[in-house]
């Protein structure tokens, strides 16, 4: 069963991302309903994600290695890490402007959302990538 959660993580990911660009999109339109929307949903898939990526790594019983060599593997270690680092600082961040969102704190909302989405598109894109390179090109 647990060998299937990196494909539900990496969908979990891909769906958070596409919210993550469709709530920025709506934003931008002023349509602020349908921003709330998109982003309580990416907030939800965001947190369905990291439920299942912690259930796969506390049952997992072997370690998951790299397989590319030269480049690629400098490539892959890099989205890596910046992910892995991003993905720590990123779940505060998220919150933060989510509460300030739901409370109406409008200005100091897009003061911190100017630099959570970014960070956040980048987190759950890079995830994606990530599982393509580990799962799906280097398995």
């Amino acid at each position: 069963m647990i060998e299937y959660l990196p494909a539900v993580n990496a969908t979990l990911n891909s769906i958070s991302t596409i919210l993550i660009l469709t709530g920025f999109y709506f934003i931008r339109k002023k349509n602020i309903i349908a921003h709330k929307i998109c982003l309580l949903s990416a907030v939800s898939t965001s947190t369905l994600f990291l439920i299942s990526y912690l259930i796969y790594h506390y049952t997992k019983t072997t370690v998951t290695t790299f397989k590319g060599v030269g480049l690629i593997k400098t490539i892959y270690y890099g989205i890596l890490i910046s992910h892995s680092i991003l993905a720590v600082v990123i779940v505060p961040l998220v919150l933060v402007t989510v509460i300030k969102g739901l409370k109406d704190h409008r200005e100091s909302h897009r003061k911190i959302a100017v630099w959570t989405f970014p960070l956040w598109l980048y987190v759950s894109a890079t995830g994606v990538i990530i599982y393509i390179f580990l799962y799906q090109l280097y398995p």
